[in-house]
């Protein structure tokens, strides 16, 4: 599963994005700044079972920090968007084609509205945050009607009416962008097209259905970014407006980050609190930054919201679970010895042969069954998986 990040320029989208990878990217005040997309590895975070077991354990592929399980995932800072890129205006073609594997978008917000529509640095006034979202919105939309309006006569003419061919036609037309049949289903029953003939549909109709089959293919996280400068009823007229949204100080949450890279504080991302090291001497400019982040948005907001957003992404827009493969049921080890070595994102629903083929396809293919270390009772293939289940893969 991949992240992508997206937001006009100069929202603090590469602050985001430097804030939950510890990577560095040019972050120069000017449009299109982040030319090339910049993949990197960000965490989500979820109580891990080690509290649950009263066990110490030792991660392979994920960290745990206070009892709190960071596990990986790939998240991408795309080039920046601005009104009219679906048609190719400005770095436009580049950003639709960076987002096509994208699983869930990010979108940062300035929600203090001190840029322009193309992210220019305003002199006098301020702008509405929710007309980036729109914009956004819009950009999407307008891509994937163009994409699906080239063909529609013919997908229409070919399925005669037969939407399940319909279906089959458009899933394969878009493909590339990850939407598939079920997606295509769900939007037909959302947009309310399931009763009209496909060759019926006007535009008004194909724009519903592109609205909806972007909210499923392609769900959207609002960071409502620099909310420490911004005015709380911006943030409150996009949460009225039925936008997702979780206020963002991506700038707080990399400065406590270096700070605990460099030893100066003890902080877990997403806590809402940190503490400052005796070992090392902090200067004074240092205490003063720190003591700005507290009182400006620890204190206020309980958290800079990086974490959050993260971690929304992922267990609430794609709905994920956390799965803690074994190799040793009676031991919760591998066989190095390591207990609770990896912690498995998987869609819920997944059953124990997706465990399987997670870990890898010749698991996968030979697989038997599985046992939960828990009650060490055995599986069988089709097994549903729950949140945090402990398990073991037997195969030949």
């Amino acid at each position: 599963m991949k992240i992508g990040l997206i937001g006009k320029p100069n929202t603090g989208k590469s602050t985001f994005f430097n804030a939950c990878t510890l990577l560095n990217v040019n972050m120069a005040n000017y449009p299109f700044t982040t030319i090339e997309p910049s993949t990197g590895v960000a965490y989500v975070k979820t109580s891990c079972v080690c509290k649950e077991l009263e066990i110490e354990d030792s991660p392979v592929n994920s960290i745990c920090i206070d009892n709190q399980r960071l596990i990986p995932v790939k998240i991408v800072d795309i080039a920046g968007l601005v009104p009219g890129a679906s048609k190719g205006r400005g770095l436009g073609n580049k950003f639709l084609d960076d987002i096509r594997q994208a699983d869930v978008l990010i979108h940062v917000v300035d929600l203090s509205g001190k840029t322009d529509e193309e992210g220019r640095i305003l002199t006098d006034g301020k702008r509405n945050p929710i007309d980036d979202i729109t914009m956004i919105e819009t950009e999407l939309d307008n891509w994937i009607y163009d994409i699906i309006d080239k063909d529609w006569d013919q997908i229409g003419r070919t399925s005669t009416g037969d939407k399940k061919k319909f279906v089959d036609l458009l899933s394969d037309k878009l493909s590339g962008l990850s939407i598939n049949q079920n997606h295509i289903n769900i939007s037909i029953k959302n947009a309310e097209l399931v009763t009209k003939n496909v060759i019926e549909f006007s535009n008004d109709d194909k724009m519903k259905l592109v609205r909806e089959l972007r909210k499923i293919s392609k769900p959207i996280i609002i960071a409502g970014n620099k909310i420490d400068l911004a005015e709380t009823d911006d943030y409150e007229d996009i949460k009225k407006a039925g936008r997702e949204i979780i206020p963002t100080a991506s700038e707080a949450e990399l400065l406590l980050r270096r700070a605990s890279e460099n030893d100066i504080i003890q902080y877990v991302p997403g806590n809402n609190h940190y503490i400052i090291s005796e070992s090392k001497e902090i200067t004074k400019q240092q205490k003063n930054a720190l003591e700005t982040v507290k009182k400006h948005v620890l204190d206020k907001w309980d958290t800079t919201g990086v974490q959050l957003v993260l971690n929304f992404a992922f267990f609430d827009l794609l709905d994920m679970i956390t799965v803690y493969p074994v190799e040793d049921e009676n031991k919760y080890m591998n066989k190095k010895g390591n207990t609770l070595p990896d912690a498995y994102l998987l869609k819920n629903g997944s059953t124990a042969k997706d465990l399987a083929f997670k870990i890898h396809s010749e698991i996968g293919e030979k697989f038997l069954y599985a046992v939960d270390a828990r009650t060490k009772k055995r599986l069988s293939n089709d097994y549903v998986l729950k949140n945090n289940d402990i398990i073991k893969i037997v195969s030949t």
